[in-house]
């Protein structure tokens, strides 16, 4: 008798790690990822393998180690094919991007290791062409190998930005400048909680000695009031600690405010597959934490299917140990962003469907509370192709700061919970697949 099929969603750390546990452990397991190949944002793999974006050797020599047990191993790999959501059935929905097709699966169990999201706090002109989040640019820089040519602005906050900037500089083309909003620093809980897990210090280390010979450090305190095209470029306004005002004028801006879980597109039927989440779609911890993650994901699974579990307590002390020291990092960055009440009406909050503060400001004045739905439905803030995932948590900010009866609606609320998850052809609705033995 075969075993039941489990089907594990991202080709990332987490949850190429919970297809090895699987594997291992005799399952028939399916990996899928929606990009040509595995890695994650992590670790991207470049189109040309001549040509790659210097990375630690910690990074490089866990992905071999990985790569190389996953061609070894009995696990189906998928690339190419995108999670599209779970219908109300509990049937798993593929986007077969290869051949433009629909697929469906019925696994006895499913794994979401799908990655975080990159928040961006809004700012005046963030909609514009040449602005990018950090995540983006770096993950094309990973594929292409090259820097982006011309001048290039960092800002906002977290450890992304020293680790794109040293990137940039590596390959030939250092940012103009690294606005880094936060001005905390590091106090002795903090060392202490990093030296538990110094491989973070380390690659910092790296990373700054990188920017330093560059001739370009962070500028703490500093942040990005507003963005706007001129002569074909754009004109950025920063304000630093001091209250100082400065404009720069560069062709491409990266922005970055820290991450969050991906939950998006996860609501299953009664009937749905078993379902756990690994990795930073769980909890954003790094990717040491998400190998770890992965086991425990595949742990869970194997218990639930009825398969002996190994016991033991290393990924959870690893969970633990990454846990306190992503911790630390949190109080060394500001990922607020500005207070959404002193942003102009002309700001874009809803980038998908260019939908404004002012429009927002404009439905929220009279007198009766409005619902998350009306917020949708009729503002339409969250009704383009990314569903709310970017512009609901900042449309949720803003209401709460608008209303005094303590009951704003959730970011959660706007975002909903349906399929599918991302834009997905209609041609790939009406195109009839071959059968599977799952479906």
């Amino acid at each position: 008798m075969s075993s039941p099929e489990v089907l594990v969603i991202g080709g990332g750390p987490a949850g190429v790690s919970a297809a090895l546990e699987l594997a291992r452990a005799g399952i028939d397991v399916t990996l899928c990822e929606q990009g040509p190949r595995l890695g994650g944002a992590i670790h991207r793999q470049p189109d040309d393998p001549t040509q790659s974006v210097r990375v630690p050797r910690s990074h490089k020599q866990r992905w071999q180690a990985m790569s190389d047990e996953l061609a070894a191993s009995t696990v189906k790999v998928l690339c190419r094919h995108m999670f599209a959501g779970i219908e109300a059935t509990g049937a798993v929905l593929l986007e077969d991007r290869i051949h433009g097709r629909l697929v469906t699966r019925r696994p006895a169990a499913l794994v979401l290791a799908m990655g975080a999201i990159e928040r961006v706090a809004p700012v005046p002109g963030w909609h514009l062409p040449g602005v990018v989040t950090v995540g983006g640019l770096q993950v094309m820089m990973k594929s292409t190998g090259r820097a982006p040519d011309g001048d290039v602005l960092i800002a906002g906050s977290g450890p992304l930005l020293v680790a794109l900037a040293a990137q940039m500089a590596s390959l030939g083309n250092a940012p103009v400048a690294v606005l880094e909003r936060s001005t905390r620093l590091m106090s002795v809980s903090v060392i202490a909680s990093l030296l538990r897990a110094p491989a973070y210090l380390w690659e910092a280390a790296g990373y700054l000695l990188t920017l330093a010979r560059s001739g370009i450090l962070p500028r703490r305190g500093a942040f990005v009031t507003a963005i706007a095209p001129r002569d074909g470029r754009l004109s950025v306004t920063t304000l630093d600690r001091h209250g100082r005002e400065r404009q720069m004028l560069v062709d491409r801006v990266a922005l970055h405010d820290g991450l969050l879980p991906n939950s998006n597109g996860t609501m299953a039927g009664q009937h749905g597959p078993f379902i756990v989440r690994a990795g930073d779609c769980r909890e954003v911890l790094g990717g040491t934490a998400a190998l770890a993650d992965g086991r425990l994901a595949a742990h869970a699974v194997l218990a639930q299917i009825g398969k002996a579990v190994r016991a033991t307590k290393v990924p959870a002390a690893i969970l633990a140990r990454e846990r306190q020291a992503q911790a630390a990092l949190n109080t060394l960055f500001d990922y607020s962003g500005r207070d959404p009440a002193q942003l102009p009406d002309e700001t874009i909050i809803c980038r998908c469907e260019g939908r404004t503060l002012g429009q927002l400001r404009s439905m929220l004045s009279g007198d009766d509370p409005v619902s998350a739905r009306e917020i949708k439905l009729n503002g339409r803030f969250g009704m383009g192709a990314c569903q709310g995932r970017f512009c609901a948590e900042w449309v949720a900010s803003f209401v709460a700061s608008q209303r005094a009866d303590g009951s704003p609606p959730q970011a959660s609320e706007i975002v909903g919970s349906r399929w599918p998850v991302k834009p997905v052809p209609i041609a790939a609705f009406v195109t009839l697949p071959p059968s599977h033995p799952s479906e």
